[in-house]
């Protein structure tokens, strides 16, 4: 089990953790009952912060930043000569802890996305993993919620008995709940990027080798072209060349960001 400290990764703090090191961190908050916020970083939600001060106050403030995209642990292998032989990808991450909180009987809540994909990813999972228990599942609202919304999505969650809570809003407006709800939620938040559309299938997932060698993006971007190419053509060359910057000691980057940021969900 790796779970060493976190690294600076163009001014974002991310951990140097692998699978078994996060479902046990997660596990833990759950059965103790801790409010953690944990956050999946691929390229873009990397830059996301890096270019944005209260964003990357955001997720340089996150229990547990994972290293979900290849560049990103690539990244930590070459800047630190961090042990990681594999990413710690959201999705997998996610299917890695319904099937432990089914053994453990604890049970979990769902928040975002579309009533429909909800629906297919019960489906799914309950026929994965029969034990599991789904406290509660609830689409998202994709806009500022007022104080009284977001007290009142808060008490929901708690009253339903969840031991954890998955979130997937899409990114950056996931990272910005789970930092937001961090206070409120006695229990472990996970902003677990496209884990939703997976498992309820609507989403084709790339291949394992296509993967591995880093190119889900490329994977992604052909088959959502209109949605993502922003994302892509902008951010991986911004993300090439301040890593360079940084792997060639030309550049140090700072991980401070301004401090408080603008609550958007009340």
């Amino acid at each position: 089990m790796i779970h060493g400290e976190k690294k600076n990764v163009v001014g974002i703090l991310v951990d140097v953790i692998d699978y078994e090191g996060a479902v046990d961190y997660v596990l833990r908050a759950a059965r103790e009952k801790r409010s953690a916020s944990v956050c999946a970083l691929a390229v873009h939600a990397v830059m996301n912060a890096a270019l944005d001060s209260e964003h990357k106050h955001r997720m340089n403030s996150m229990s547990l930043a994972l290293p979900d995209g290849q560049p990103v642990r690539w990244a930590l292998n070459l800047l630190y000569r961090a042990p990681l032989t594999e990413r710690c990808y959201g999705p997998t991450l996610t299917l890695l802890l319904c099937e432990r909180a089914a053994k453990e009987g604890l049970p979990i809540f769902f928040y975002g996305t579309s009533p429909e994909i909800l629906d297919k990813m019960r489906v799914n999972l309950l026929k994965s993993y029969p034990g599991l228990i789904i406290a509660g599942m609830e689409p998202g609202k994709y806009r500022r919620m007022t104080p009284e919304e977001k007290a009142g999505l808060a008490e929901r969650i708690r009253n339903s008995g969840a031991a954890m809570v998955f979130v997937g809003l899409g990114c950056p407006k996931q990272e910005v709940f789970v930092y937001e709800f961090a206070d409120l939620l006695p229990m472990p938040a996970l902003a677990v990027g496209a884990a939703f559309p997976f498992i309820a299938g609507d989403v084709r997932q790339a291949p394992k080798w296509i993967q591995d060698i880093g190119m889900e993006w490329f994977f992604r971007l052909c088959m959502e072209p209109r949605r993502l190419w922003r994302r892509y053509v902008l951010f991986n060359p911004a993300y090439v060349f301040m890593l360079t910057l940084q792997l060639l000691g030309l550049r140090s980057y700072e991980t401070a960001g301004a401090t408080p940021p603008e609550l958007l969900y009340g």
